[in-house]
């Protein structure tokens, strides 16, 4: 365990290289603030001393008693204000650093996620992976900034406390540390048990952000069928859960803390025991005594800090395993190192045409559960093949295979004569203008919900959608392209973001069209006033279609019928009406409008 954290946290070391220096004024300040913290007790048992008319230091020996205390209240005033002016400059330093760190994990968090493929999303729900970014991120930065610091100063506080209790009376200052090795193994085991615990709240916690986001994400659908009550039972079980796994770190929360709390009075009475003593026996001084039974309490103070921190450092190491575990989740889909560049050479349709081979690619969610099964055919430069079959033929999988949103287990996809794992991902996904059946717009304007990553400016893209006939929509809209976007593109009907979605794809100009029922929430006059502009559109280009009204399957060079991700008909609309198989009985039932294609 202690190895597994050591190699995580030193893998996660590479975000301090560049506060060096800040780190360094910070360890540089615990020198000052541990000295100053250590000479306090000591100032005031000297006081004492020199009040008993006590041995006391010599320098304290050339003043009148008056002048001894006035100059020891002095220094005590001088020892406070640097403890207190050097742990604000610290303080502020590690909170300092703690956000820096923060911001950069959670860029290279997000950005890693980003580059996930779509197998390792399906199977991570997005409320554990938001946990990740927020929660688990600001306990690293507790690790990384006030617990790892912390434990650094408190260690240092224990080390500068001992030499100077070793220093006036070795007996009781060795006493007081022997105290603390029993302390120590029980903290450790009770931070093992607590490491533990906590582990299970960020699981729960998870699980929590999980069930709220899924219910907000599917409010419609809650309401519609009156889910709320179920629902909230749900949510119920899942908040007492976590709401039990709190309840298990608060318990060795507070058991280090009053284990401690007794120990240090267990210590304080124990040197009042034999201090007093040895003070009656005159071996000792009362200032002495005084001093020790004020570093009796200091010495704890450190320790208590320190199984605090270490609460904070076990939330945090969990925290660091959970982390890390997304951080090291490969990225499937890379470009090879030796990647072609002939998709860099030009961007002239005619250069590059757009013919689309599979070869024997077979494909599959889960182990003996084949989507696709050996599957081959070939889209000659400029034909539209459309794709029809039943639910769960295939033929979304295949235009998430071609856009490489996922690998084929076996097979190659090839890109006029190129296999699509040589092609540089970002060339690949410029050269496939894709449409889905459910758009995604995010949060903003219409033009750069368009536009996305396409350098095309104003006057272009309003070109582009008066082209496709889009200039009534846009008049519609209160500002135009410049209409601003609710989240989702909530305040958009689901026809007018297939729309934007078309245009989206019109704006990249791109060789392979790939269409996923583009017209689906359209109504019939949008759609025939569309098509019009979509043949225009799907001139000189390889298409790729998914549709199931037979309008436009009809209009197909080409039509793939699927079952059970093999091809298991191959021609045009009337030849396959002839045939009388599969596709002639899916047209049939469409026609009497008993089924879709």
């Amino acid at each position: 365990m202690f190895v597994k954290d050591f190699k995580r946290i030193k893998n996660l070391g590479k975000y301090l290289r560049r506060e060096k220096k800040r780190l360094f004024l910070i360890i540089l300040i615990l020198i000052p603030v541990a000295v100053s913290g250590a000479v306090q007790p000591l100032l005031v048992g000297q006081a004492i001393s020199v009040l008993k008319g006590e041995q006391t230091f010599a320098l304290l020996n050339n003043f009148s008693s008056n002048n001894s205390i006035r100059f020891l209240i002095f220094i005590l005033l001088i020892t406070v204000l640097i403890r207190l002016l050097f742990q604000g400059l610290q303080s502020y330093s590690i909170q300092a650093v703690g956000q820096r760190l923060t911001a950069r994990i959670r860029d290279d968090l997000f950005s890693h996620s980003m580059s996930l493929s779509l197998r390792f999303h399906d199977r991570m729900p997005v409320g554990k992976l938001l946990t990740r970014l927020t929660s688990d991120v600001d306990a690293l930065a507790e690790v990384f900034g006030s617990g790892a610091v912390g434990v650094i100063a408190d260690f240092v506080s224990l080390i500068v406390i001992s030499v100077t209790m070793i220093i006036i009376e070795w007996r009781l200052g060795l006493l007081l540390l022997v105290t603390q090795i029993p302390v120590t193994f029980i903290v450790i085991w009770l931070q093992s048990r607590f490491r533990k615990a906590n582990y299970k709240v960020r699981e729960e916690l998870s699980q929590l952000n999980a069930d709220f986001q899924e219910n907000l994400q599917g409010i419609e659908v809650v309401q519609m069928f009156r889910r709320q009550k179920l629902n909230g039972e749900n949510f119920y079980k899942t908040g007492k859960l976590y709401r039990s796994a709190v309840n298990g770190t608060i318990f060795y929360d507070s058991s280090i803390s009053a284990f401690i709390e007794w120990v240090s009075l267990a210590a304080v009475a124990l040197v009042i025991a034999i201090g007093g003593f040895m003070v009656s026996s005159q071996s000792m001084g009362l200032g002495t005594l005084t001093t020790f039974i004020l570093y009796a309490q200091r010495l704890f103070e450190p320790l208590r800090q320190l199984a605090e921190r270490f609460t904070q450092i076990q939330g945090g190491l969990t925290a660091v395993e959970r982390i890390s575990d997304l951080l090291e989740e490969p990225i499937d889909i890379i470009d090879k190192k030796r990647i072609s560049n002939s998709f860099y050479k030009s961007d002239d349709l005619n250069d590059n045409l757009g013919e689309v081979i599979f070869e024997n690619v077979s494909f599959y969610y889960k182990k003996n559960e084949p989507i696709i099964q050996n599957l081959s055919f070939k889209v000659l430069p400029g034909e539209m093949i459309a794709f029809v079959g039943p639910t769960g033929s295939g033929k979304t999988t295949i235009i998430r295979l071609l856009c490489r949103l996922y690998e084929p287990q076996h097979g190659k996809i090839y890109i006029d004569g190129l296999d699509i794992k040589d092609i540089p991902l970002n060339v690949l996904r410029k050269k496939l203008g894709v449409v889905l059946q459910d758009t995604f717009l995010f949060s903003g304007n219409v033009a750069d919900n368009i536009k996305l990553d396409s350098p095309i400016d104003d006057r272009k893209l309003e070109k582009i959608c008066d082209d496709l006939g889009l200039s009534s929509f846009l008049r519609r809209l209160p500002s135009g392209l410049k209409t601003s976007l609710r989240e989702r593109g909530g305040n958009l009907s689901s026809g007018e973001r297939q729309l934007l979605s078309i245009a989206r794809m019109a704006a990249r100009n791109p060789t392979v069209l790939v269409m996923d029922e583009a017209t689906a929430f359209m109504d019939p006059s949008t759609e025939a006033t569309l098509q019009r502009d979509l043949d225009r559109l799907l001139e000189k280009r390889t298409a790729l279609v998914i549709a199931h009204r037979l309008a436009t399957v009809e209009q197909a060079d080409r039509i793939l019928v699927l079952r059970k991700g093999r091809i298991i008909e191959e021609g045009t609309h009337f030849e396959l009406r002839k045939k009388g198989g599969l596709y002639s009985q899916l047209a049939e039932l469409q026609e009497k409008g008993l089924a879709e294609l």
